[in-house]
């Protein structure tokens, strides 16, 4: 075979950073990273953009040399991503926060609601249950986060903890708030309402933890070729009938009853964030299925059954 060159540009200024000679033309960007990572040792893969063109997209990892439109000689270009955490870190770190910011409130520490003997009431039952399901939640994800996730992508910026921190922890400081504070009034229906709402509660945080392990079973052999998620024999898994994004579907109907349960406006306004944030990435999902997949199931919705 006739071995490659490569050439190296920085995407911004077109400058030359390196010369790579006699590379195998099976060569892989993973160990042309790894090549660039020897000559330039602050730029370690994770935080390398390698692009065909300047204003492309990222070449993926597995993606082969003399499978890329290149001749013999191929012109890459190069852009710093950053300092880079993983995914795994950054979801203990994101999970962890509401956590144990929640139980501040729950506690009614002395800081929080002050010392009269009003702040320090029993609170209603709901308020029990609620600082339970809360807790469920993110151990739930805490434990998916270790056993069960798999990551396409292995790293994130880490510029982006502190936004992701914020909007978490501060979420979790602001509904704990409300739900936990000595005037918050009960549900309007009662214990009918609540009863409902904790049974949807558990199915969807059932639902979401089965669509998890499924995805996450797919790339059980380690591979990272994208397969089209199809339902098993557990009930819950049945949704990928109908929607791309079955687990942000169950998501949302987590913080929907949790809505219902604790009848309170910031969890609301809580639920409505989730819900556009979760429609935009269910979208972004969809489409990639179909431009990847032509016999994509054409019943399938990004995120709601017939609807969106």
């Amino acid at each position: 075979f006739v071995s490659c060159q490569v050439e190296i540009l920085d995407w911004k200024t077109k400058k030359q950073l390196c010369f790579l000679d006699k590379v195998e033309p099976n060569a892989t960007i993973r160990e042309i990273r790894l090549m660039f990572h020897k000559l330039y040792p602050q730029w370690y893969p994770a935080r390398q953009s390698i692009k065909l063109d300047p204003k492309g997209k990222t070449l993926r990892d597995e993606e082969i040399l003399q499978h890329l439109p290149v001749g013999t000689t191929a012109t890459l270009y190069f852009k710093d991503l950053g300092p880079q955490i993983g995914w795994t870190t950054v979801f203990l770190i994101e999970y962890t926060g509401p956590l144990f910011i929640y139980f501040l409130f729950y506690f009614r520490m002395h800081f929080v609601y002050g010392l009269d003997e009003r702040f320090t009431s029993s609170p209603h039952p709901v308020v029990n249950l609620a600082c339970i399901c809360h807790s469920f939640h993110y151990i739930k994800r805490l434990i998916e986060t270790v056993f069960v996730h798999r990551f396409s992508h292995g790293t994130m910026p880490l510029r982006n903890i502190l936004k992701n921190c914020l909007y978490y922890w501060g979420f979790a400081a602001w509904l704990a708030y409300y739900i936990n504070h000595p005037l918050y009034t009960p549900p309007s229906y009662g214990k009918k309402q609540i009863n409902f709402a904790v049974i949807m509660f558990l199915i969807c945080e059932a639902g979401n933890f089965s669509i998890h392990v499924a995805l996450s079973d797919l790339q059980r052999s380690g591979s990272k070729i994208r397969k089209i998620p199809y339902p098993t024999k557990n009930p819950f898994t049945w949704l990928f009938f109908f929607v791309s994004c079955p687990n942000y579907t169950y998501e949302v109907g987590t913080w929907i009853s949790f809505t219902i349960m604790t009848q309170c406006v910031p969890v609301g306004l809580f639920t409505l964030l989730c819900f556009i944030q979760m429609t935009i990435w269910a979208k972004d999902k969809h489409c990639t299925y179909l431009r990847e997949f032509k016999d994509y199931p054409s019943l399938r919705m990004p995120i709601i059954p017939f609807l969106l």
